[in-house]
């Protein structure tokens, strides 16, 4: 993977994560505010399910 594709990649990350405190502030306030009610395990559990859906998709596209 060369630099270019690196920081298209960030750039899109950035993109995403930006899309619902543009469209729903307040959906996004409600969320991180039910992220900090959550457990430890509970976030990483989620964190975890993440990682395995991206490389699945790196996988299924690569």
């Amino acid at each position: 993977m060369d630099q270019d594709t690196f920081w298209s990649a960030f750039a899109l990350v950035l993109v995403f994560e930006g899309l619902l405190p543009f469209v729903s502030p307040g959906g996004w306030k409600r969320t991180f505010t039910r992220l900090l009610a959550l457990q430890d395990g509970q976030l990483r559990f989620f964190g975890l399910c993440s990682i395995l859906a991206g490389l699945v998709l790196l996988w299924v596209l690569g």
